[in-house]
Order: C-alpha cells, then sequence, then structure tokens
C-alpha cells in the first residue's frame, strides 16, 4: 500500500460526471426534507437484496432447509448495512469513490488485479440478471431461454434512457420497481400461510449451519447474493451526487443522512429477500417437495400448492422486475469501477453491450450445451462466485476508513474498526471454508 496524502486531494474527475453533485440538499434544519433529499442511493444498493441470483438460492435453501437459513439472510443484512455504511464514510469524507482510493493508494498491480476481480463479479451479477430476466420471459410469454437470453441486450435502451433525464429519474424508476416487488411477495407470503413461529425461529442462528456442507453452500451464495461487492464500489460513488456543502458539520450531516438512507432501504429489502426463502420454506418444504430449486419447477407447482391459480404468475412476474431493476444498477457499477479505477471513460451503451456480451456468451453455451435445467445450477454459481469477490472489495474499504490520515476527522472510531475488521474476517473465513470443502469434495 501507498503511503496517502496527508489531505484529501480530488483533483482526479469524479465517476460518473455527469450527475456528480448535481442533486442539491436543503439547507434548512427540517429532518425531513433532509431525509427525502439524500434518500434514492440506498435503495439501488438494495436492489442487491432483488437479484435474480437471490431467487435460486434462497428457493433451494427454503425448499431443502426450511427456515433455518434464515438467520444467514438476517446476518448477511446487517453486514449489508455496516459495510454500506463504510462506504457512505468513504465517499463523503475522501470525495473518492472505492475504485478511486483503491487506484491512489495502492500499488498499480493490486490495483489491476483488484479491477478484474471486480469485473469478474460484475459479470457475474449480470449473468444472474440476464437468466432471471429470461426465465421470466420463458414462463410468462413462453419464450425459448437462449431467445430470451438475447433479448435482455436490448435493455441498454432503458439505462441510456434514464442516464439522459438525471439521476433522479433512475432513483425514482428503482423504488417504484421495489415497491412492486415488495407488494408481490407480501400477497405471496399471505398465499402460503406460513407458521409464524417456525419463522421467527428460524432467524435464530443454527451451528447446523456450519457443519453440513450441502447446508454453507447454499448459506455463502446466500452471503454473496446480499452483500455484493460491486455495490460497494457503486454506493461510494452514487452518494456523492448529493451536493452538500464542504465543511466538517456538513459533511457529518452527509453521512448521517446517507447511513440512514440505506439502513431504511436494506431493512424494507430484508423483507424481500427474507420471503422468498419463506415462500419457498411454507410451500415447498412442508409439501415434502425438499429438491425443488429450479425457479421453472417452482413456477409450475406454486399455484397448484397453494391453491392460488395467480400465485405463479405473480411469482414470475416479480422475477421480471427483479431483472431489469438489478441491470440499471449493474450497469452504473460497471461505469464507476472502469471509470475509478483505470481512468478509462467508455460511452455507457458500449460499456453496457460489453458487461451484457460477456454474461450473454456462457449463459447461451450452458443452455445451448447442458440444456435449460442447467440454468438454477448456474445461477447459485455466480452467487458463489460474487461471494468469493467479496473479500478484494470489503479489506480495502475497511482498511481505507479506517486510517486516519485518508479519512481525517471521519476515521472509524475504535468501536467500528473492532467491528468492521470482525465482518471482514468472518467473510474470509467462510470463503476459505467454500473453497477447502470443494477442492477436498465436501460438497459431494
Amino acid at each position: 500500500m501507498k503511503k496517502p496524502v496527508e489531505t484529501v486531494s480530488v483533483s482526479d474527475p469524479p465517476s460518473l460526471p455527469e450527475v456528480h453533485r448535481s442533486i442539491p440538499v436543503p439547507e434548512r434544519q427540517n429532518f425531513w426534507r433532509k431525509l427525502v433529499a439524500y434518500a434514492g442511493p440506498g435503495y439501488l444498493v438494495a436492489v442487491g437484496y432483488m437479484d435474480p441470483g437471490n431467487w435460486a438460492t434462497d428457493l433451494a435453501g427454503g425448499a431443502k432447509f426450511g427456515y433455518t437459513l434464515l438467520s444467514v439472510i438476517l446476518l448477511s443484512n446487517l453486514m449489508a448495512v455496516l459495510l454500506q455504511s463504510l462506504c457512505v464514510r468513504l465517499g463523503v469524507a475522501t470525495g473518492k469513490d472505492l475504485a478511486q482510493a483503491c487506484r491512489d493508494y495502492f500499488h498499480q498491480r493490486v490495483s489491476l488485479f483488484l479491477w478484474l476481480l471486480c469485473e469478474i463479479a460484475i459479470a457475474a451479477c449480470d449473468l444472474a440478471e440476464l437468466l432471471g430476466s429470461a426465465i421470466a420471459l420463458q414462463l410468462l410469454f413462453g419464450i425459448p431461454l437462449a431467445i430470451g437470453v438475447c433479448v435482455t441486450a436490448v435493455d441498454v435502451f432503458m439505462v441510456l434512457l434514464l442516464q439522459s433525464k438525471g439521476f433522479r429519474y433512475i432513483e425514482a424508476v428503482i423504488i417504484s420497481l421495489i415497491t412492486l416487488i415488495f407488494g408481490c411477495f407480501a400477497a405471496e407470503i399471505v398465499f402460503s400461510q406460513p407458521n409464524f413461529g417456525d419463522v421467527m425461529q428460524g432467524f435464530v442462528p443454527n451451528s447446523q449451519i456450519v457443519h453440513n456442507p450441502q447446508m454453507l453452500y447454499i448459506a455463502i451464495g446466500i452471503l454473496g447474493a446480499t452483500v455484493m461487492p460491486h455495490n460497494l464500489y457503486l454506493h461510494s460513488s452514487i452518494v456523492q451526487t448529493r451536493r452538500w456543502q464542504e465543511n466538517s458539520q456538513q459533511k457529518r450531516e452527509a453521512i448521517r443522512f446517507a447511513t440512514l438512507d440505506s439502513t431504511i432501504a436494506l431493512t424494507i429489502a430484508l423483507f424481500i429477500n427474507a420471503a422468498i426463502l419463506i415462500l419457498s420454506a411454507a410451500t415447498f418444504h412442508t409439501s415434502g417437495n425438499h429438491q425443488v430449486a429450479e425457479i421453472q419447477d417452482a413456477y409450475k407447482l406454486l399455484s397448484p400448492t397453494l391453491g392460488v391459480p395467480v400465485a405463479s404468475a405473480i411469482f414470475a412476474f416479480a422475477l421480471l422486475l427483479s431483472g431489469q431493476n438489478s441491470t440499471l444498477t449493474g450497469t452504473l457499477a460497471g461505469q464507476i469501477v472502469m471509470e475509478g479505477f483505470l481512468r478509462l471513460r467508455l460511452r455507457p451503451w458500449l460499456r453496457r453491450l460489453v458487461t451484457r456480451w460477456l454474461a450473454i456468451t456462457p449463459a447461451l453455451i450452458t443452455i445451448l450445451w447442458f440444456g435449460e435445467g442447467s440454468t438454477t445450477n448456474l445461477l447459485i454459481l455466480s452467487q458463489v462466485i460474487l461471494s468469493l469477490q467479496l473479500p478484494f472489495a470489503v479489506i480495502p474499504l475497511v482498511m481505507f476508513t479506517s486510517d486516519r490520515r485518508i479519512m481525517g476527522e471521519f476515521v472509524n472510531p475504535r468501536w467500528l474498526k473492532i467491528l468492521a475488521g470482525s465482518v471482514a474476517t468472518l467473510i474470509v473465513g467462510l470463503n476459505l471454508w467454500l473453497l477447502w470443502q470443494t477442492f477436498s469434495g465436501g460438497f459431494n
């Protein structure tokens, strides 16, 4: 690690310059007006809870192990709240996003290595998004999966249209889609009538998760699907879309309100993430369908099992919304990572097409070679890949925000350093366990 400068330099052009510091913040001391002004970036981060990759891991976990893995979802949520608050602190205090900080404070070769890993993570995330959207199109309209994968490439035009109108439009669309998905799963929970005593018990950690290799594999997949590495780069940049005054008091206020924004958004998203697993457990695990892991199988069995004709259609509609929602944040994260690490700015449409085709290629090969039934395994694998990338984003984030030479007066207090270090250690430990189990045949 290079020795950081004593004062923060913001001379480099910011990532996403077209929206940087573009949203005004009211100067009056009105809590609600300021909360509304800062509301938005947290919901873009919360989209990670609705990524189609969650569906594969949560469906598998709920059908096979009931409500047990709800504790993993809760733990992932708490970790996400902590890590996103560190992203806010880094972005506000230094004027840099995580990618720019890695470029400035690490050796060039280390920085390039981290960039490459992050691009792999974004491609894995995009793979889950396009597979989810393609599966939803197949379920709703009967479009063949291979064709549906190709159709998803046109969503680049939706991203470009929203970016041209301003960042508030992107935030409004994201929040609207989250609201619709929330409504879909609220209806599904009513239909499935879970045992809420068992649900609450599922939020209590169980040592069986660590000792059962198959359960641990899905648990780490849930962790990767929830705390996404590219979200850390994304949040540290888009928090800077707000135009606060450059003084200590205003920065502290920005950190407080932006952290509150992400905490509220992630708490709301916790319901959606947990609802997928609860629906699967209440519908499939309790009826003896423990092997339901395919999204297509869940769609076919949902209405007959629940006795509600519209349940399957609502499920597929929410999946389509989920895939499109995640597309927007994945595109922004890709731009931020490339601009931050490499100082390379591509036109948004070109960046989007490159990212999407990197995901389309393995999806098409897998579907055409192994058949449409292979998509769920590919979805779960994409989330495990994301989880393996996490330490390479979390460790730099904790290092930077705990370094007074970088953060100045906004450095993590001692209690936060200990807590953040514990989270980073847990993530690294889980990933080492995953690798050991994989190569030793523990998951076979």
